[in-house]
């Protein structure tokens, strides 16, 4: 089997920004590996995450529980995984993920009262890596941003990019309790967690990116 490594993080936190910068230092090194994304947006798998997201299925995230939200993005995976880069990764390849099962473990798990969700993380491992036989990341980085922080640079998002949030991004109780519940996901599965912020003031995103490829060449 090939490696893969997984970015995960609060809403606003650079994510995506991170992943851009990770893969240019790779390929700069002449690291071979191909990258993916969650949500499939465009490919019909996403269908009902879609529907979901745009607040079809109710306004309120809560409307749809954590368990049937959680399929929804399972099936996705599942997709991606037997049309897109099953065979590179089982043959030795090094993949890169921007958000994987690890989003459900933050996002639905926020649904549920804090005793439920050791079970739901339970449930969510088996689900994803035992029924439905995805692969197990070898690295799962999560960007720890606080809530306060986050919502800033996403009005700032919306703002730049002339975008809208969706359900999640708009409920700032629900991003808060999110944060939370990643940093218990964290613990609960052993991520490591990449803080973007120290003393309440932004770490640069290049302080962030070599802490990131320290933990990345530890796996490679």
């Amino acid at each position: 089997m090939g490696k893969l490594i997984v970015l995960e993080g609060t809403d606003g936190s650079g994510k995506s920004t991170q992943f851009e910068l990770l893969k240019k230092r790779l390929a700069e090194e002449g690291t071979e590996f191909r990258t993916i994304v969650f949500p499939q947006y465009q490919e019909p798998s996403s269908a009902l995450i879609r529907m979901y997201l745009g607040g079809e299925f109710g306004q309120n995230p809560n409307d749809v529980n954590a368990y049937a939200a959680s399929t929804f993005y399972a099936v996705d995976r599942y997709a991606s995984y037997r049309k897109a880069w099953g065979d590179y990764y089982r043959g030795g390849g090094l993949i890169l993920s921007d958000r994987y099962t690890s989003s459900n473990a933050v996002h639905q798990a926020s649904k549920l009262m804090e005793p439920s969700r050791p079970d739901f993380y339970r449930w969510l491992y088996d689900l994803e890596f035992v029924r439905f036989g995805l692969p197990v990341p070898d690295l799962v980085l999560y960007l720890d941003m606080p809530t306060e922080l986050s919502e800033s640079l996403m009005r700032k998002r919306e703002r730049d990019t002339h975008t809208h949030a969706d359900i999640h991004e708009k409920d700032e109780a629900y991003l808060r309790l999110c944060r939370q519940t990643g940093l218990e996901a964290a613990a609960f599965y052993g991520w490591r967690v990449v803080s973007c912020a120290r003393e309440g003031q932004l770490r640069s995103v290049e302080d962030i990116h070599e802490e990131i490829i320290r933990y990345v060449r530890q796996i490679l």
